[in-house]
């Protein structure tokens, strides 16, 4: 995730690192590589009459700029419901470790649950971008709990039976009564509820059909763009068409990152960030030093 402060306005115009132009250059310097060619040739294209009228390149314009911006919003409303989603994964096992401390007596008993909760963090972050969460579960976990949850598919929901088979267990000892297991479980169901909203957002993107009408609709409009314009703008057409196609393309690029929130794109969940800073507020609340946060590096938050 990016995460760069605002600059002046009139430096934010330069602004490289932390956009998407990068991303997207190659298609504009093509973009512009059509648009000068069809500026040389123009007469050519005369007298064949191969230039078009751009009025309804206005219309369609702003058609395609409404359809963009409903692709934006429902990008964007999957990346914020991500991020509500681990805003309430910090808040409940935050809870959820308060209450292990303050009802359940017996450092070992809630140093075990506390390792549990962060357990479960990485892994759900490693399933999210499916990466492997052993080196995480094995210096987190007794060897044998972390051999058994690596075996698993669903490590995050294998590590939520683990923790309710842990209050199920200081329950039976006498460590804690029923009313107060009754609230711990609820919190956990909290975090199963988070963890599939977290699947549901991941195992369901948008209509690959209308991400493709839209990608072509976007690329054709653009490369048409120069016949339409050369008649009225001249040499200026060139700069106009890929400032346009900037505009188009740009807003294009984003929502594709958007759209899939977990990854490791710049504008992706900094899920690394998230998880470290769960580990260390619970870590703290069990009264054991924090880990080191790494130095951030160009302005991007994995």
């Amino acid at each position: 995730m990016i995460t760069r402060k605002k600059e002046h306005w009139f430096l934010m115009l330069f602004i490289w690192r932390g956009s998407v132009i990068p991303k997207i250059l190659p298609r504009l310097g093509l973009l512009l590589i059509v648009a000068v060619l069809v500026a040389l040739f123009r007469e050519t294209l005369y007298h064949y009459n191969m230039h078009l009228n751009p009025t309804p390149f206005t219309l369609f314009g702003i058609a395609l700029a409404l359809f963009l911006g409903f692709r934006n919003s429902a990008s964007y409303e999957r990346w914020w419901e991500g991020r509500k989603a681990w805003g309430a994964i910090l808040n409940t096992t935050r809870s959820l470790a308060r209450q292990s401390y303050t009802m359940v007596d017996g450092a070992a008993d809630r140093t075990l649950f506390i390792n549990y909760l962060i357990a479960f963090t990485h892994s759900l972050k490693h399933q999210l971008r499916q990466t492997d969460p052993g080196d995480d579960l094995d210096r987190l976990l007794p060897a044998d709990t972390a051999a058994r949850i690596r075996s698993a598919q669903f490590k995050p929901a294998i590590l939520l039976k683990e923790m309710g088979g842990w209050i199920q267990t200081v329950r039976t000892r006498g460590v804690l009564d029923s009313p107060r297991a009754t609230n711990l479980d609820s919190n956990l169901n909290i975090l199963s509820d988070m963890l599939g909203t977290c699947e549901r957002i991941a195992s369901t993107p948008i209509p690959y059909s209308y991400s493709v009408l839209l990608h072509r609709t976007v690329y054709v409009y653009c490369f048409l763009l120069p016949f339409g314009l050369i008649e009225n703008l001249g040499w200026m057409m060139p700069i106009i068409v890929v400032f346009i196609a900037y505009t188009y393309v740009a807003l294009e690029a984003i929502a594709d990152e958007l759209e899939d929130p977990f990854g490791l794109l710049p504008n992706d969940l900094a899920l690394d960030a998230i998880s470290r800073t769960i580990e260390n507020t619970l870590l703290e609340l069990d009264g054991r030093p924090l880990n080191p946060t790494p130095e951030q590096e160009n302005y991007f938050l994995t």
